[in-house]
């Protein structure tokens, strides 16, 4: 099993190419289902979801083919053959879900076994399930696996979601496309990939109104047509990469980087001393002189992202003073703290929260990656450590990071990947 060996100490210095997002570029894969033409994706990210994506795809009938000799583009289409989305696919990751609303909507039926992925905590699907039921779908759990059938088209409704949960507003967002009626879902989700899902449907021939807003309405169509959509740029590579640069001491242009698509990020980071600096084409970021700790608060966009709650607190462990850091989405997701605890971190947790006081410098050690955003805020802290980091169970970091070690090494940073 590969493993990740960091020399850190050293100011990272140059350009970081941003990969499209993952969690764009997933939904906007099971958006396929919809139509019987071709869907053609640009800017794709080279991942293991995204492969996974694409082989669960596979099995359901559709080619997934790349255009192009540049490997960032996908072309997706084909005849739905097969409706089941099994276990040993799905349990690879938890995104597999988003294959039911589209499935149900096209063709009337869909098995789909219940989603694995990180282990951060229990992230249940019952408001996929409710919002289905709530177009007329019939729902069953039998076997680890959920069964959703329809007599003929869905129906419109008003679905009201009692969180902003972002898989359950794209999981009905793609079914209402295809429903009969209008379909409102209010209280959704407004994270960035969200409005790029939409933004894709609609040149699908999709009728929405409401993009970017809490509030979606949608009148459904009766087909989906092919459409070529460039996926957005990755917001939690953008923001773990702008940590790298202000842990480090360091500088980092970012190339395709978006400002407006990091939120509560670019407040929290200005208070704690880092300059992003936007212009048209990506971000500068840079330290201005020594690092503050600042209190964090996980919250739905424009809020704090959970997917960097890891990376932040790694900016904390080596700023000055103390900073709170509380989790409110996943409630098993502080598993990287005991690992950079042993990089010298001090860091003590009390349920949701974490209380994080600032130390000179982290200490090179062999830690281990429990997930995936614990892996790079170890790699993170590597960087910034005096001495040697050797990370275990890298392979949480393929998931959702393209080339981390290549892209790191060309601003500096002494990292290199190992075998087992």
């Amino acid at each position: 099993m590969d493993k990740i060996r960091i020399q850190g100490g050293r100011p990272l210095e140059g350009s970081i190419a941003i990969s499209g997002a993952k969690n764009a570029g997933l939904p906007l894969m099971a958006a396929a289902l919809l139509t019987d033409e071709r869907l053609v994706l640009t800017n794709v990210p080279r991942l293991e979801d995204i492969r996974t994506m694409a082989a669960l795809l596979a099995q359901h009938g559709l080619a997934v083919e790349p255009v192009g000799n540049a490997g960032r583009a996908l072309a997706l289409g084909g005849r739905i053959s097969n409706t089941e989305a099994p276990y040993d696919i799905v349990r690879k990751m938890r995104a597999s879900v988003l294959v039911l609303g589209p499935l149900v909507a096209r063709v009337g039926e869909a098995r789909v076994s219940l989603p694995g992925g990180c282990s951060i905590g229990t992230r249940p699907v019952d408001l996929h399930l409710k919002g289905l039921e709530q177009l007329g779908a019939t729902v069953s759990l039998d076997g680890g696996y959920i069964t959703a059938t329809a007599k003929g088209r869905l129906k419109g409704a008003t679905i009201v979601l009692p969180f902003p949960s972002v898989g359950a507003t794209e999981n009905i967002l793609m079914a209402a496309a295809l429903a009969d009626g209008q379909t409102v879902i209010a209280n959704a989700a407004r994270e960035p990939e969200i409005g790029d899902l939409a933004a894709c449907l609609v040149a699908m021939g999709a009728r929405i109104e409401g993009i970017g807003t809490d509030r979606l309405t949608i009148d459904g169509v009766a087909h989906l047509y092919g459409a070529t959509h460039a996926i957005i740029p990755d917001r939690i590579e953008t923001g773990t990469y702008a940590v790298a640069a202000a842990v480090t001491g360091g500088s980092l242009r970012l190339e395709g980087g978006r400002i407006e698509h990091l939120g509560a990020v670019v407040r929290t980071l200005s208070d704690a001393g880092v300059d992003i600096v936007p212009d048209e084409a990506g971000l500068t970021v840079s330290r201005r002189n020594g690092l503050h700790g600042t209190d964090v608060m996980t919250e739905p966009f424009p809020g704090f992202p959970t997917d960097m709650q890891a990376q932040i607190m790694v900016l904390m462990s080596v700023a000055e003073g103390a900073a709170m850091v509380t989790e409110t989405v996943f409630e098993n997701r502080f598993m990287h703290v005991p690992e950079l605890n042993r990089m010298g971190a001090r860091i003590n947790v009390h349920g949701a929260s974490a209380i994080v006081r600032g130390v000179p410098q982290l200490s090179g050690a062999p830690v281990m990656a429990t997930d995936l955003r614990a892996s790079v805020s170890l790699v993170l802290a590597g960087l910034a450590a005096k001495g040697e980091t050797l990370i275990n169970r890298v392979y949480h970091l393929d998931r959702g990071y393209e080339a981390v070690e290549e892209k790191l090494a060309a601003c500096g940073a002494r990292i290199e990947r190992v075998g087992g």
